[in-house]
């Protein structure tokens, strides 16, 4: 863990040499080869501090090709390897994870700007998602069931897919992936990464990592493949019917584009996208509590997470008390170098970023919200990239426009309600997001309330902690405008397989199913 914020440019060496990484990159790989082709450069600058960190070459259209052609080859082997072998490949992947832990945090803190307590935290993501696929490797059940036919058995199993397209978003440059490739590499399917081209540099560091794993253990040259670019590389990997899944992160939008494309060729998408976020704060609350909740759910990542706190729906006879609390807690919150670990906040992954802040307070201000605790954009020494903004608070009715809408940036929201815990059920429902949702409440009645089917109708409901830091166990995704899909845990390895009725007929005859006869 680092003691001291080192200058730029020795910085930029010291976070790409610790991981074997050039500051000019291919960015384009079938597994240990990295294709040298024509595609245009993507320059990586890091939001902390505006330094150029290294340039990455991004697809061609030929590069692409070439490269799903080989993953395809790959499937052909990959597929009859037997599962627990695959999962040995996953478990040594998740050691090499370990050895690298400080170095890819160190890389996935500098190139997107969240604080390294959090890129360590994203690092460790994937060493669990690398943990549980091990274990799942061993558990890829059917089922058996009864035939209604004499001496007949029916069973169903599950199938590889083929190849799986991966298109990641910069907020979790690596963890997001790794959710996606362990499941579908245990399953027997290939993966096809494009990255975010804000953090392409995070993608190379993952591809080397598990190249020279796959390599010790003789996997297919094409079992993961990289293809950086911008957004035609999504739309190839779209529009291509090559590509059973695609699994998008990202906004609503950039969602439903895949979604619309995958959808028109009969495809299967996976999408992970935006969220509105809300924390029910009853009157019955452990204001304490509530308070740790939503401070972290409402900066950390500096607002720029599908989970983050985006909206905090306080009971009146509470309410004064939870704004000071907030106000209080907000005025001692440190900005800065993220690499720093005595500061909290870092910056927003650019100026397009910070524009989009500062628009949604404006917007707030001509809604008629009030704020609470101001925002603006911070300048000054070790802020010289412009990318640093105050975590801002706006009381607000719930029903305005920007309310509705996810702002990607540290923008919390407060709104009154009053009556009973329906009411705010109510409020926090009508958005067009289902994500992430949590209640504080001490209250066993409002709890359950909250999560029967009449409470939150988000993929994620808690009750007494936030609306972020999912754990692996559990499926991750929501409803609504947020895509409908499932990453992760529990059974959201079936998303990368195909499923498979099998009836065996043990006997001398052939009676047909319903009781049909066909006699001739």
């Amino acid at each position: 863990m680092p003691t001291a914020v080192a200058a730029p440019a020795n910085r930029v060496a010291s976070i790409l040499s610790e991981l074997g990484i050039t500051s000019q990159q291919s960015g384009v790989s079938t597994g240990s080869t990295w294709l040298k082709g024509d595609g245009e450069m993507l320059a990586s600058y890091s939001p902390v501090d505006g330094a150029l960190m290294g340039t990455v070459r991004a697809s061609s259209k030929s590069e692409y090709d070439k490269a799903i052609g080989v993953a395809q080859e790959a499937f052909v082997q990959w597929r009859q390897w037997p599962a627990p072998k695959r999962g040995e490949v996953v478990r040594q992947f998740g050691e090499e994870l370990r050895k690298h832990k400080a170095g890819l945090g160190k890389l996935v803190s500098y190139e997107m700007g969240k604080s390294y307590q959090e890129g360590l935290g994203e690092v460790q993501e994937m060493i669990d998602i690398c943990d549980f696929a091990v274990g799942l490797s061993r558990q890829l059940h059917g089922l058996t069931m009864h035939s209604e036919r004499p001496e007949h058995r029916m069973y169903e199993q599950w199938h590889p897919l083929g190849v799986v397209g991966i298109i990641s978003a910069f907020n979790f440059p690596v963890a997001v992936w790794a959710w996606n490739t362990a499941l579908a590499w245990v399953s027997g399917d290939v993966c096809v990464w494009k990255p975010s081209e804000k953090t392409p540099l995070c993608g190379v560091a993952c591809q080397m990592i598990a190249a020279e794993v796959f390599k010790r253990n003789n996997v297919p040259e094409g079992v993961c493949v990289l293809v950086n670019g911008g957004r035609e590389v999504g739309e190839w990997l779209a529009a291509d019917a090559r590509i059973p899944l695609v699994s998008a992160t990202g906004s609503t939008r950039m969602g439903k584009a895949v979604g619309r494309v995958v959808g028109e060729r009969l495809g299967r998408s996976l999408l992970e996208l935006g969220g509105n976020n809300a924390i029910i704060v009853s009157e019955k609350a452990d204001l304490d509590m509530a308070l740790r909740a939503a401070l972290f759910g409402a900066v950390g990542t500096a607002g720029q997470r599908c989970t983050t706190t985006r909206r905090l729906i306080i009971h009146d006879s509470v309410y004064d008390a939870m704004k000071q609390k907030l106000v209080k807690a907000y005025a001692q919150l440190r900005i800065g170098d993220p690499l720093d670990e005595k500061n909290h906040v870092g910056p927003l992954i650019d100026r397009d970023a910070v524009a989009l802040y500062t628009k949604a307070l404006d917007a707030a201000k001509a809604q008629g919200a009030t704020i609470a605790v101001e925002g603006g954009v911070l300048n000054g020494e070790g802020r010289e990239s412009g990318c640093y903004v105050k975590p801002a608070i706006v009381e607000a009715k719930p029903d305005i426009h920007i309310v509705q809408e996810e702002t990607f940036a540290p923008i919390l929201y407060l709104l009154r309600y009053s009556g009973d815990v329906a009411d705010a059920i109510t409020i926090q429902n009508g958005v067009k997001q289902g994500l992430s949702s949590s209640i504080m409440t001490t209250d066993m009645r409002e709890a359950e309330r909250f999560l029967s089917t009449a409470g939150s109708d988000c993929g994620i409901a808690n009750v007494n902690i936030g609306t972020s830091g999912a754990e692996i166990g559990g499926a991750f995704g929501g409803e609504k405008e947020t895509g409908g899909g499932r990453e992760s845990g529990s059974d959201a390895w079936k998303a990368y397989m195909r499923r498979q009725t099998n009836t065996i007929n043990y006997g001398s005859s052939l009676p047909l199913a319903q009781g049909i006869k066909f006699d001739v």
